[in-house]
């Protein structure tokens, strides 16, 4: 495996100019740390150009609370040595860790015709889709982005749009820690219980998993 910081930033943007093709580049980057990958993802759409290719970028985070543009101090971490980190993301406080899936959908929303809703709505359905074929059943909440088991949240999804084109993505709780969600309000939400693949009964890991998401975001966003 690379290492965390090299797999971040061994990802360089396609130069405009090339031949646009409509499947997105999917790239694995293992275990790779947050900062330099949030980095990269910015990097990334702000050299971006007409033509460039979408990317997906299935990975891991080692531990680390994120939180988004709205997110307020009374949610965040009472205790423990987990690292927060302030983006740029829409929503509250949330944590990554190793056994979540994550996918990072760098997607021209305005070349595809995709609104920011519709976006947010896609990737709810491939988890939803996901777990369908691992027998869970999963729903959306009105009003609360994200997708649910038996009212638990499994997944997170926040995204950035700049200039049209979108950065961040799904995270999907597949065999992971999940204690570090119990010292924050999970999205912001006092009292939101959380769930994992794994507690029902997905025997899948969190890279097969990020796989089987990837290859859904990237024929919903081809149709």
């Amino acid at each position: 495996m690379q290492s965390a910081a090299r797999s971040a930033y061994s990802v360089i943007p396609a130069k405009a100019g090339i031949q646009f093709g409509r499947a997105p580049i999917v790239r694995h980057l293992g275990l790779a740390e947050y900062a330099p990958t949030y980095q990269a993802m910015r990097r990334f759409t702000d050299a971006r150009g007409t033509k460039t290719p979408d990317e997906l970028w299935v990975l891991e985070h080692p531990p680390v609370y994120t939180v988004g543009i709205t997110g307020r101090a009374e949610h965040f971490p009472r205790s423990g040595e987990v690292p927060v980190e302030r983006i740029d993301r829409g929503g509250q406080i949330t944590y990554h860790g190793p056994g979540q899936a994550i996918v990072y959908a760098l997607v021209d929303l305005a070349r595809r015709g995709l609104t920011v809703r519709a976006m947010v709505t896609l990737l709810e359905r491939t988890v939803i889709d996901t777990l369908r074929e691992h027998d869970v059943t999963a729903e959306r909440k009105i009003g609360a982005p994200g997708v649910y088991v038996d009212g638990a949240k499994i997944a997170a999804l926040g995204l950035r749009v700049r200039r049209g084109c979108c950065y961040h993505g799904i995270a999907l709780n597949v065999d992971m820690d999940l204690a570090p969600f119990s010292a924050i309000d999970p999205c912001g939400d006092p009292g939101l219980a959380v769930t994992q693949t794994r507690a029902h009964g997905v025997l899948a890991g969190a890279t097969e998993m990020g796989d089987e998401l990837a290859r859904r975001i990237a024929r919903l966003i081809d149709k």
